[in-house]
């Protein structure tokens, strides 16, 4: 390169990174597009996959699009992006769908992360899409879960160079609502999809597998901050517990209760440091040491050895440096007094140094067989266990009878507590399928699902309280016991609480449900019935004109449909009430689902007044909600005004805030009062459901407005 000519710049590489098919990444892609295309900035599409989705194709619209390259392979046809027509183009922002897609035979490069560094390389910044199946490091992984092998991989340290990673993210059960819904797949292939890949367990497991790497990316980020910065003080961010290995005979019962500590903090990670030197921590041998490594290893945790004379000093350094936030150490063999009376043990030094670093000193099995001759201190020691088990007893009672904790969360305390591998809360049968027992709640792995374990505690006829693990002492099964009796006595007070909760809602909501179920048996008898009149006109003896028998089939068929849509708003109101339906929250191109609400009402154009004014601002909201809330509101005023005085719709924007008011000129509103017709209720609670409100206002020349409140794009936190 000639002297004094800058090196071109690289473009940036901003990358949506999704658990499974269906979440939104494309949509996420295209909406970004859209707001730079907004700001200024030149922005094209050079490929995008909208797989027949309305919603992602309604957003691509307005885009600038390179056209595709046709290709031929084997007698198929393809398409595949245009790298070389995107490169003559060179816009600001290209927007390419799939980065881990493989190229048809024929292209210049293999794979299109390839033809994305081309186009980083001229300078032009790229938007693109991805899901975590697709990467390199986690193929095995996936295809255990999924059963599915990935024939398209993409090297994780292309996606890591990405200036910008986002995680488009989505509950499986929202994930699987949108498939119901046909927004993913179209309708041959969801039961397919819904019973295989998609499985609840699939996408719950996709889903932690894309959060903790998106979380591993901002923790690299992090780390990068601290060194530049300068930032030796611990920021807990993230749990992280280091275990002070010393390769002694008895150390895996510390490093088993550090894990047991990760475990509760989901995310967290387990370190496992030896410091090696020749005496204190590092003593034991070298076997040991390896079996620990191991152990460590099938724990999920890493282990590292450090350097240092020092041992307290190493170990510090070694946690400041991964910025753990809790350390774990074996209690010393020493004895006791002559520990506290010395205060140079490590754990001492440690707990004096470590600031905001958390230590726990675990206790060794076996620290020593020799009896104790210090009486006073056994009384002491007894009576501080005493103290413990009594505190632990009291803070599960509070927890149980303030209804704070559920039962899992409570039987994982009592195993931790009692140092069992699983625990269970066995309920007797009583429904006719036979003797024995079955699970109600549980904690840890392989639960037991009978009362023949090794740990079996009857606590009410009804019920047993089982565990797997050591054996247990009399005094300990004496505080189990204990433990279970609140336990048993909070599920069965949650019970009684559900069940008059239940019961209340039926006497509360009865008469609200008889009259919304009248209101809707009027409105369908009166749609059936002007559907039996043009039926009964139709085959009748009167000579009818082709134009007559036209109106009348029409009359019939929009009967019809609105006998179908009460129905379906029936099954919604329900899915609501149950809480079966997830909302999808982006910004909204107001004009674009008002449009779609209007074309939903059928052909022929309804005599409905528009006002809406050309600089409306996009809206946080769920667009088919928002497109069915507008549909059903319109479709009433209409059915409510006379022929003469069709309703209006208009739409305005005010302080951050987009109105759009419905209003007909039918009978008069009574004052304070909603209209109990199904349509309102179902409009009410789909608004509701978005976060957005709803209201009727009065008109003082009769009939009614009904006023949408939404918030505008620009001035809303959207939801993640």
């Amino acid at each position: 390169m000639a002297a004094g000519i800058p090196a071109a710049r690289r473009g940036t590489l901003r990358l949506y990174l999704g658990a499974a098919p269906g979440v939104g990444k494309t949509y996420a892609m295209l909406a970004e597009g859209q707001r730079r295309r907004a700001r200024g900035a030149d922005v094209v599409a050079a490929l995008v996959e909208a797989h027949g989705r309305k919603l992602t194709a309604a957003m691509a619209e307005g885009l600038e699009t390179v056209p595709r390259r046709p290709m031929s392979y084997r007698g198929a046809d393809f398409t595949e992006m245009d790298l070389d027509a995107v490169l003559a183009r060179r816009p600001q922002v290209a927007l390419v769908d799939e980065l881990a897609h493989t190229n048809v035979p024929g292209c210049r490069n293999a794979k299109r992360w390839q033809d994305v560094e081309e186009l980083l390389d001229a300078g032009i910044d790229v938007i693109t899409t991805l899901n975590i199946q697709h990467l390199e490091s986690l193929s095995d992984v996936t295809r255990q879960i999924t059963g599915v092998v990935q024939h398209e991989t993409l090297p994780d340290e292309i996606a890591r160079r990405a200036d910008q990673i986002e995680l488009v993210d989505m509950t499986p059960e929202a994930l699987r609502r949108r498939m119901v819904h046909g927004n993913v797949y179209p309708p041959d292939r969801i039961e397919a999809a819904l019973t295989h890949y998609f499985r609840p367990g699939n996408l719950t497991a996709l889903r932690e597998l894309a959060l903790l790497w998106v979380a591993d990316r901002v923790e690299e980020g992090l780390q990068r901050y601290r060194t530049e910065h300068g930032i030796a003080a611990q920021w807990e961010t993230r749990e992280r517990i280091a275990v002070a290995v010393a390769g002694e005979a008895d150390d895996e019962a510390v490093i088993r209760r550090a894990a047991r500590i990760a475990a509760r903090t989901p995310g967290s990670d387990l370190l496992a440091v030896h410091v090696t030197r020749d005496d204190g921590l590092s003593g034991g041998p070298g076997q040991a040491l390896q079996a620990q490594r191991a152990l460590v290893a099938s724990l999920g945790g890493s282990f590292q050895e450090v350097p240092g004379d020092d041992v307290a000093e190493a170990l510090l350094r070694f946690a400041r440096a991964q910025n753990a936030t809790q350390m774990v150490l074996g209690a010393s063999r020493r004895g006791r007094l002559t520990t506290l009376l010395a205060g140079k043990s490590i754990p001492t030094r440690l707990a004096r140094r470590a600031e905001h670093i958390d230590v726990h000193l675990v206790s060794r099995k076996g620290v020593s067989g020799r009896r104790q001759p210090l009486t006073a201190l056994r009384q002491h020691t007894r009576a501080t266990q005493a103290a413990a088990e009594a505190e632990a007893l009291s803070r599960l009672a509070v927890s149980v009878l303030s209804g704070r904790g559920d039962a899992p969360a409570l039987l994982e305390e009592i195993r931790e507590m009692f140092g069992l591998t699983s625990v269970s809360l066995l309920e007797r049968r009583r429904d006719g399928a036979g003797p024995g027992w079955y699970v109600t709640a549980s904690a840890g792995g392989q639960p037991p699902d009978s009362a023949a374990a090794e740990v079996a505690l009857p606590v009410t006829e009804t019920f047993t309280l089982a565990g797997h693990g050591r054996p247990l002492s009399g005094a300990d099964a004496r505080l189990l016991a204990s433990c279970a009796v609140p336990l048993v006595a909070g599920l069965i007070r949650r019970r009684q609480d559900e069940q008059d909760e239940h019961a209340a809602w039926q006497v509360t909501g009865s008469r609200s449900r008889s009259a919304l179920l009248a209101a809707t048996g009027r409105q369908a008898t009166e749609q059936l019935k002007e559907a039996g009149d043009a039926l009964a006109a139709l085959a009748g003896p009167a000579v009818i004109t082709p134009g007559e028998r036209a109106a009348l089939v029409a009359d019939a068929r929009r009967a019809v449909a609105r006998v179908s849509m009460l129905l379906t708003d029936l099954k919604d109101l329900r899915r609501l009430q149950t809480g079966a339906l997830e909302t999808y929250l982006r910004p909204v191109d107001l004009d674009e689902v008002l449009a779609a609400a209007l074309e939903d009402l059928g052909p022929g154009g309804p005599a409905i007044t528009l006002s809406v004014p050309e600089d409306l601002p996009d809206v946080i909201a769920d667009a088919d909600l928002l497109t069915r809330i507008l549909t059903g509101l319109t479709a009433e005023a209409l059915h409510r005004s006379p022929p003469a005085r069709p309703p209006e719709l208009t739409a305005a924007s005010a302080g951050g805030h987009a109105e759009i008011r419905i209003t007909d000129h039918g009978p008069q509103q009574a004052q304070g009062s909603e209209p109990d017709t199904l349509g309102f209720r179902l409009a009410r609670d789909l608004t509701e459901a978005m976060g957005d409100t709803l209201r009727c206002a009065e008109n003082k020349d009769g009939g009614r407005t009904v006023v949408i409140t939404l918030p505008a794009a620009a001035n809303a936190r959207l939801p993640r």
